[in-house]
């Protein structure tokens, strides 16, 4: 028997992997087994070359469990070691100095497995001992026996087996009993093993016999080995693409279509990429494409090694130009990986241009599930939009698609403010903003429809872009604002008139929120009252509910503009009945405030140009005593006004209706309309 130590120039290597993979243990089983693939690799390659003559036979990888003993092993069939592969692959830790290795990497807890040989060394993170049972394919070579327990310190010695091949015993730790699961050990083969290239048996089959499950004789094999992305595009059909799309993800919607990548130059890739059905909700979609090394599992959080809007797409991205490396830093960081990245954002953007050209019908079909991801990639990397602003969309409310192009030919004569501007009308809900968009109908306008998550973000981009032009929401304005061809006409309504009838509308309007009152000359065909949001307010507060940093907009109150036709026949109505309901009322209001205002007036001309310390004291009593008395008048007339508007039937269903094709008529109040509006119509 020999002993002798592992050589590493410091004996706090194995503390050292504990310590800094723990956070990564399950990892072990991946490098054991890829170790175990690598070696079975290796002896079809001699078998291929002639130098290894024998037979090949199964060549499964097996993995076994024994409670009892605490152990997990992992055998397999291939190429096996000599005493001398063994202390040159085992007991020499492939790294130059690892007193560097421990320098560099002490602050990386991730970025150990996949450096200088370590990934066999992973096993100490679950294991107090290791042991391999292995025998080299060469003939005459005796089976070799190595053990260690965790220290630098190993013994190696002559074995007995009757087959080439190696055994990996793991000596499982109390704290990673886990891994002496059957249900646990079968979810890691899955996760990191389900499409490696050599068939991984675990267990046998079951059946079902006399009302239980009971093993068959049949091995249970874990794995696909021969998984769709690994053929080339001609050997595979529709439905074999559908079908590996279910054995990845078994309880999605089918895809709209797909990618297969297989690039050979100036990097080894290949992958198949599924566009699924995308409405909203960025985050549930995330983390659906698999990368994988040779067919090894690396990882499924692929943020920073694509594009975020890739990580929208499901999938297999697989490279042996990846590095079999668990840190996502490290992969972020990685030459090939930027390459590659750039590779599959090109290669996206080509076959949306493809379906595009091609068959532009079933790509407006699938648009309102591809809009999300297009969008998202447009607002995020400057290279896509370039490409997709070719076949990027605009649907409009008549549910009709255009380009980006096509849309500004149809609107750009009809549809430029007096300032030469040209502005995009557009509406969020089809049904809740029905009236504004018949509207802008009515007056020969093109409204789109933005209802989607990014819709908001994707606006404003989308304004840095197109020269001299802008967006507004159909109700943002009344229209002749929104397109504002000519000066607005100011209200026939004298000021002091326009005060008097907005208390009485005013005490209509609903509570928690700002409603403020304006009048203006529309003329008798538009509506009587219309109620807006402005654009900038509405924007900052979507974008706060989006989580767009606007958390300041998000907490206001929503504040409303109420316009108030005063050419309208009902509106000059109300006034006339205000007018004659009201007038003995408020003239006698007004002449006893006249003359207070013009007290006041008369006292604040006289010391305007004096600075409040030089003011005597008996003019500032006699100054407050007015303000109070004039705003107790001004309160009572308002009190008088907003009373006269509460009872006022013409009034309430004006202010209702502004409401109603607003969709802020709820609840009792909206009963209360329905009731209004019959009795009306039965006089």
């Amino acid at each position: 028997m020999q002993q002798g130590t592992i050589g590493v120039t410091t004996e706090n290597i194995f503390p050292i992997i504990k310590k800094f993979l723990y956070s990564d243990h399950e990892i072990f089983l991946r490098e054991v087994i890829a170790n175990a693939v690598d070696a079975t690799q290796k002896l079809k390659t001699l078998a291929s070359t002639g130098e290894f003559q024998g037979e090949m036979g199964d060549t499964s990888i097996r993995v076994g469990l024994n409670p009892k003993k605490k152990t997990l092993t992992i055998s397999d069939r291939g190429c096996g070691m000599t005493a001398e592969e063994v202390q040159k692959y085992i007991n020499q830790i492939a790294f130059s100095s690892a007193g560097e290795f421990l320098e560099k990497y002490k602050n990386q807890s991730n970025a150990i497995i996949g450096h200088f040989g370590l990934g066999f060394y992973s096993s100490f993170m679950v294991a107090h001992k290791v042991e391999i049972i292995t025998r080299s394919w060469q003939e005459g070579t005796q089976a070799v026996h190595w053990s260690c327990d965790g220290s630098p310190q190993y013994t190696l010695e002559e074995a007995t087996r009757e087959d080439r091949g190696t055994d990996i015993i793991l000596h499982i730790d109390e704290d990673s009993k886990e891994f002496l699961e059957e249900n646990r050990v079968s979810e890691l083969l899955r996760k990191y093993c389900r499409f490696l290239p050599v068939p991984i048996a675990f267990g046998k089959e079951k059946e079902w016999k006399d009302g239980k499950q009971v093993d068959t004789d049949k091995d249970r094999i874990i794995n696909n080995t021969t998984p769709a992305w690994t053929l080339k595009p001609t050997e595979l059909k529709e439905e074999d693409y559908d079908q590996f799309y279910r054995e990845l993800y078994p309880m999605a919607e089918d895809p709209q279509f797909h990618i297969h990548l297989n690039v050979d130059y100036p990097f080894n890739l290949t992958g198949i990429l599924y566009f699924p059905k995308i409405k909203s909700n960025l985050e549930v979609q995330k983390n659906k494409i698999q990368l994988y090394c040779n067919q090894v599992f690396v990882t499924d959080s692929v943020e920073g090694i694509v594009p975020d809007f890739m990580t929208l797409l499901h999938g297999v991205i697989d490279s042996p130009d990846i590095p079999l490396n668990v840190s996502r830093s490290y992969l972020q960081s990685d030459s090939n990986v930027k390459k590659i990245s750039s590779h599959i954002t090109k290669k996206v953007a080509d076959r949306l241009e493809e379906i595009f050209k091609n068959d532009r019908k079933e790509y407006e079909q699938k648009w309102d599930h591809l809009k999300l991801f297009i969008e998202y990639g447009m607002l995020t990397e400057e290279k896509f939009y370039d490409r997709a602003e070719k076949f990027a969309l605009f649907k409009n409310s008549d549910q009709k698609y255009f380009t980006f192009e096509e849309y500004k030919t149809l609107i750009e004569a009809n549809q430029k403010d007096k300032n030469d501007k040209l502005v995009y009308l557009y509406a969020t809900d089809a049904v809740t903003q029905y009236s504004f968009i018949e509207t802008a109908r009515s007056k020969g306008y093109d409204v789109l429809l933005m209802d989607g998550h990014l819709d908001v973000h994707f606006i404003n981009h989308l304004e840095t872009k197109f020269k001299d032009s802008h967006f507004a929401r159909v109700d943002a304005d009344v229209m002749e604002r929104l397109i504002q061809k000519e000066d607005i006409r100011p209200s026939s309504l004298p000021a002091e008139k326009q005060e008097e009838l907005k208390p009485v509308l005013e005490s209509l309007l609903p509570e928690g929120a700002n409603f403020f009152v304006t009048f203006e000359d529309l003329g008798p065909a538009a509506q009587p009252m219309i109620i807006t949001q402005s654009e900038f307010m509405r924007r900052m507060k979507d974008m706060s509910a989006l989580g767009g940093g606007m958390n300041f907009y998000g907490e206001l109150p929503d504040s409303y503009s109420v316009v108030v036709n005063s050419e309208h026949p009902l509106v000059q109505r109300l006034q006339q009945q205000k007018e004659s309901e009201l007038s003995e009322a408020i003239a006698a209001l007004n002449q006893s405030l006249s003359p207070v205002s013009q007290e006041l007036d008369k006292l604040r001309e006289t010391t305007k140009d004096k600075k409040e310390e030089e003011i005597e004291q008996a003019v500032k009593d006699q100054r407050a005593e007015l303000q109070q008395k004039e705003e107790e008048l001004k309160n009572r007339k308002k009190a008088t006004l907003q009373e006269y508007g509460r009872e006022n039937k013409l009034a309430r269903q004006l202010v209702d209706l502004a409401l109603l094709s607003n969709n802020m008529l709820k609840g009792e109040s909206l009963s209360a309309f329905v009731r209004r509006s019959i009795e009306i119509m039965e006089k």
